[in-house]
């Protein structure tokens, strides 16, 4: 599967990461969002994998990985209708929320 050239990397802490319920609610909202994107072009929703090394932050519940092809890509993501969406079905989930973007240098 070929890479995007833009990397949006979505950290989310739940507020009551305990609770299959909050889960269950985050993660459909999400999937549905995510799966239906017209711009997405790879995707990945993961939680903390079982590593222990000093540099690893595991504070976190949820980890979104999402490719583009480009930033404008990107851009017209960040105002879909289904992100919107998302945000506002699930942001009373979360307590904390860190985005981390980057472009490919690798050619």
């Amino acid at each position: 599967m070929k890479q995007g050239n833009f990397a949006h990397v979505v950290y989310f802490w739940l507020k009551q990461p305990e609770h299959q319920e909050d889960r269950q609610a985050f993660e459909k909202s999400l999937s549905t969002f995510i799966n239906n994107s017209e711009f997405i072009q790879t995707k990945h929703l993961g939680t903390p994998a079982a590593t222990d090394r000093g540099v690893i932050d595991s504070s976190y519940t949820y980890c979104l990985l999402l490719t583009f092809e480009n930033k404008e890509l990107q851009d017209k993501y960040q105002v879909e209708e289904g992100h919107l969406k998302f945000i506002e079905e699930s942001s009373k989930l979360w307590e904390k929320v860190v985005v981390y973007d980057s472009e490919n240098i690798l050619k």
